[in-house]
């Protein structure tokens, strides 16, 4: 079991990462919660991590804090929810978030997550009171502040080529449609932003 990761961080792709450690690179896909909190490229982090092995695939989750990674391996015990879905709903909305949402029963946010229907949301909420009842934060949760991606600029129609279409394969790699990705990048799209700026700002437009 591969349960922490300390290295230089190499590349950025939203919702994946690269980092590398003893000579060896990793590739992490993360939640956008967590990308956020990521230091700069080539500086050094550290990732808590989630191992899956499938027949077809062998599969490394990453998390900022073991917060985010405790829930996480919480969320996809529930009937129906599997990884890929739990990276959703952590790139949705932070830790402390989902646990308020499950606190006061907010159906109308959990529907709100990609992949997840009203059937799916009720059994989240069902399910993880009872797993969250005792659920204290000890750590504080990541910031929903946005990193930079280093871009080489040769011209700015490259630069907002990279970004627009970078931030439209992560929400599409989180569940969201093609078409829904690219209309809530196209409402919050600015030239100066970063694909992770628009990522974050189109997750916000879409609870």
């Amino acid at each position: 079991m591969i349960g922490r990761l300390r290295g230089t961080l190499l590349e950025k792709l939203a919702p994946e990462v690269l980092i590398e450690c003893g000579g060896i690179g990793y590739e992490v896909t993360m939640p956008m919660t967590s990308i956020y909190a990521l230091p700069e490229l080539n500086e050094q982090a550290i990732i808590y991590t989630h191992f899956v092995v499938r027949e077809d695939a062998q599969l490394l989750y990453g998390f900022a804090n073991k917060i985010e990674r405790r829930l996480f391996r919480l969320v996809i015990k529930v009937n129906g929810v599997g990884p890929k879905l739990g990276l959703a709903i952590l790139s949705s909305m932070s830790a402390d978030q989902f646990v308020s949402c499950v606190a006061h029963d907010d159906l109308t946010s959990i529907v709100k997550i990609p992949g997840v229907g009203k059937k799916t949301a009720e059994r989240l909420l069902i399910e993880m009171r009872d797993r969250l009842k005792d659920w204290q934060v000890t750590h504080t949760a990541a910031p929903l502040v946005s990193g930079t991606i280093p871009i080489e600029l040769h011209h700015e129609n490259t630069f907002v080529t990279n970004a627009k279409g970078d931030a439209i394969n992560a929400l599409v790699s989180l569940g969201y449609s093609q078409q829904q990705a690219e209309k809530s990048i196209r409402n919050v799209f600015k030239a100066e932003s970063s694909s992770e700026d628009l990522i974050r700002d189109a997750l916000k437009s879409m609870l």
